[in-house]
């Protein structure tokens, strides 16, 4: 990928996670409806992310007003806290992205880890080649969906109980 085609796809950490979660979610939020302010999950995963590893020394970091990540100190990991395994997929491509991300402003040499400290769970996350690839045509395609006139149709899952879009999808 070029470093103008970057600019123009670079986005936001939640949009990666979105796509593989549900493309119709990622177009909603893709047109700034944000339902997650009043979903009580949400909150709980919000809660759990400041108040997990707290005698660990991570450093929050806003990059380029886009994404958002967690460094642990000397380890020199980027640090993602989830709620549950449940959309693991999805969480390590976010994560993934946050790497490539660092990758494409010059910070190589970073690993990823996913917490998910209900579970008492840690995965390590690597940038390589094949998911480098994987993310550019990820990028590609949440701009693909985000340009699409109407919400792509999608079937119900048993996620949509959960989610936070749940009652401007299925009413």
């Amino acid at each position: 990928m070029t470093d103008e085609e970057f600019a123009e796809l670079k986005t936001n950490g939640i949009k990666v996670n979105y796509y593989l979660v549900c493309q119709r979610k990622l177009w909603l939020y893709s047109r700034d409806l944000r339902m997650e302010r009043t979903n009580e999950r949400v909150a709980l995963g919000r809660l759990l992310h400041e108040r997990s590893y707290r005698e660990q020394p991570r450093h929050e970091m806003l990059i380029d007003n886009l994404i958002k990540i967690d460094l642990l100190g000397s380890q020199g990991k980027v640090l993602e806290v989830k709620y549950s395994r449940r959309m693991k997929e999805a969480a390590q491509m976010q994560i993934l992205y946050y790497l490539y991300y660092l990758k494409r402003l010059g910070v190589t040499g970073l690993t990823g880890e996913l917490r998910f400290p209900r579970e008492r769970r840690r995965e390590n996350v690597e940038l390589t080649e094949e998911a480098e690839k994987r993310i550019e045509h990820t990028l590609r395609e949440i701009r693909r969906v985000e340009n699409l006139a109407a919400p792509p149709q999608v079937d119900f899952m048993p996620i949509c109980r959960s989610c936070s879009y749940c009652e401007l999808c299925w009413g």
